[in-house]
């Protein structure tokens, strides 16, 4: 039986459990936070976004997770600059034509700020002159910075990106930092 752990990766924090960046690096990666031994996290959140990350001690389950074949939904609560207008909503839901081709359909939603929402460290720098705004945006893929390539692209540039939902998996209450087994929740 397989055996899962729900994260919620910090900003800041490398999604793997050691940095093989630069010598003498001293980023934070998972395993600051998680000791548990056999779990390899399933897919990949940069570094510059915080949400919800699946660890899991299943490799298949781990390939269903986080290949693009598989088309799992991905939902990510994004702090974009400017107001987004209805143009812009269906583009991003339409799907975006970037460098490396035209982004799926996705769900995309105007919402209010995430309630609870913790405060990130370091802060978001604003701006007093230019208004901020929060999205829902479900995606199924997982390009390499694909949300925020999508949002700068119709003009909303990002400020801040969580991952609210892998499938059925919800990041609730989990606090940065802090993770539970998939089990404790039913999701």
């Amino acid at each position: 039986m397989n055996r899962d752990i729900l994260f919620n990766k910090p900003y800041g924090v490398l999604s793997q459990f050691t940095d093989k960046g630069t010598e003498g690096s001293q980023r934070p990666t998972l395993s600051a936070y998680i000791d548990e031994k056999g779990f390899y996290p399933a897919g990949r959140l940069d570094r510059d976004s915080e949400g919800l990350m699946v660890l899991t001690d299943n490799g298949a389950l781990q390939a269903r997770i986080s290949h693009p074949k598989y088309k799992r939904a991905k939902t990510y609560w994004v702090q974009v600059e400017g107001t987004p207008d209805d143009a812009s909503l269906a583009a991003l839901a339409g799907g975006v034509i970037l460098k490396d081709g035209k982004t799926a359909p996705a769900k995309v939603a105007r919402i209010d700020p995430p309630a609870d929402l913790w405060d990130r460290d370091p802060p978001v720098r604003f701006r007093k002159s230019v208004p901020d705004a929060w999205l829902s945006i479900t995606i199924t893929e997982g390009r390499n910075r694909q949300v925020r390539r999508m949002t700068a692209h119709v003009g909303l540039p990002t400020l801040r990106l969580i991952r609210a939902s892998i499938g059925d998996w919800q990041l609730n209450a989990l606090r940065p930092g802090a993770w539970r087994y998939a089990s404790e929740t039913g999701r």
